[in-house]
């Protein structure tokens, strides 16, 4: 079997658990997956800026909440319907990605980390600011009534979790594609060698714009998906939490591949849900454990498996 072959296998094979663990597992598992699929991803418009350009973002949830105010203030405002709010949402986050791209790009290293921040910071106060709309810290609530599409009841368990699966296996396939084709072996070579890119001819600037660009509509997306399927929408979504969130989701699965920001959502949320259950201190058995995973799994629980045990896995 070829290593893309493997790699189909381990992609469709994921799917298909996800697809019948709604009928294994407990009701709570099971809700609890349909908002893992939908943050992960987020961590996977992380990850093609992160693991596969080499750029180190701490400013994603300004892309995050993009998607989530472009679906839900059009629909809580504007009465729309989920689809073209979601469009809408696809639009808003690209729009502010390639504003962001265009300005952000013309720093580097560790100027660049503090200018995403700023932004994303920026975008916080800007949704505060317009409080009356976005209700701030408060936030707001999707109908019920209005989260229907194609007949179907969104806030139904089942439902919500298969539309999660639908995304997150769009999400998933097209990252795979991606990455397969020149445009993702160029994003590659740029992360390892910059200067040997730009010396081979390529326009390492364009290419930066639109990875920043692809990876602020795919992490909009969530966003905008998170808000349709469990009806909420807040600033607490734009705050510097979720700016890391996705940094850690991603080291934790495995930076540069594609179903490590999966597993790294799926641990870290199991992870404090356990911790939590079991002392009030759940932070510092958190930082503990990933202080270790760092320690033993330098590169991520799926990026240490590819480098020690099977080089195939994308």
């Amino acid at each position: 079997m070829t290593d893309t072959a493997k790699s189909n296998a381990l992609h469709f094979g994921l799917l298909a658990a996800l697809a019948i663990g709604f009928f294994i597992l407990p009701t709570y598992h099971s809700g609890n997956l349909a908002r893992i699929m939908i943050l992960a991803i987020y961590a996977m418009g992380y990850n093609v800026l992160f693991g596969y350009t080499g750029l180190l973002s701490l400013g994603h949830a300004l892309f995050f909440s993009a998607g989530m105010y472009g679906l839900g203030l059009t629909m809580h405002l504007g009465g729309w319907s989920p689809a073209p709010a979601f469009l809408a949402a696809l639009l808003a986050s690209a729009i502010v990605a390639t504003v962001i791209g265009f300005l952000v790009l013309r720093t580097t290293g560790v100027a660049f980390m503090i200018v995403t921040l700023m932004f994303a910071q920026a975008g916080y106060l800007t949704i505060l600011y317009f409080g009356t709309y976005t209700r701030g810290d408060e936030g707001f609530a999707l109908k019920q009534a209005t989260r229907q599409l194609i007949g179907l009841d969104l806030t139904d368990p089942i439902v919500r979790y298969y539309t999660a699966l639908i995304l997150f296996a769009t999400a998933l396939l097209l990252l795979a594609y991606i990455i397969r084709s020149p445009f993702g072996r160029t994003l590659i070579a740029i992360r390892e060698n910059e200067e040997r890119a730009r010396m081979l001819g390529y326009n390492v600037t364009a290419i930066k714009l639109k990875a920043v660009i692809l990876s602020g509509i795919i992490s909009g997306a969530s966003g905008a998906a998170y808000a349709l399927l469990f009806g909420y929408a807040g600033a607490t979504f734009a705050t510097v939490q979720y700016s890391i969130l996705p940094l850690l989701w991603v080291l934790v699965g495995g930076a540069g591949t594609t179903t490590g920001a999966f597993i790294g959502v799926l641990f870290m949320t199991y992870l404090i849900d356990y911790a939590s259950g079991q002392t009030n201190a759940y932070l510092i058995v958190v930082g503990v454990v990933l202080v270790a995973v760092t320690l033993f799994l330098p590169h991520g629980i799926m990026g240490t498996l590819r480098n020690k045990y099977a080089g195939w896995l994308p």
